[in-house]
């Protein structure tokens, strides 16, 4: 006897993405994620521009290593104080805005 197999149907990553979007909360989430991810690499960028370890950093952050690995993989939230200190360690102003 011989069975019948069940299709499955697979859909794109990008539709589902477009199907999850249209949840609000999801939406809100996604895209907090995105920023802080945005700015995890930001600061991955500008250790690396400068030529610095993760440990160099973290010394000039008076904390861990681990602590700025956690950072640049956005595993870490970031207070202003946070930010403050890593744009000081960059020689860097600290600048956030309100846009629409």
């Amino acid at each position: 006897m011989k069975k019948k197999s069940k299709k499955i149907s697979y859909i794109s990553f990008e539709r589902y993405l477009a199907q999850q979007m249209k949840n609000k909360a999801f939406r809100r989430a996604y895209e907090e994620e995105g920023r802080r991810l945005g700015i995890a690499y930001k600061i991955l960028q500008l250790r690396k521009q400068q030529k610095l370890s993760q440990k160099e950093l973290a010394s000039k952050l008076d904390t861990t290593q681990s602590v700025v690995a956690r950072i640049e993989a956005g595993q870490q939230n970031f207070s202003i104080d946070t930010l403050e200190k890593i744009a000081s360690a960059f020689k860097r102003e600290l600048k956030i805005e309100f846009v629409r």
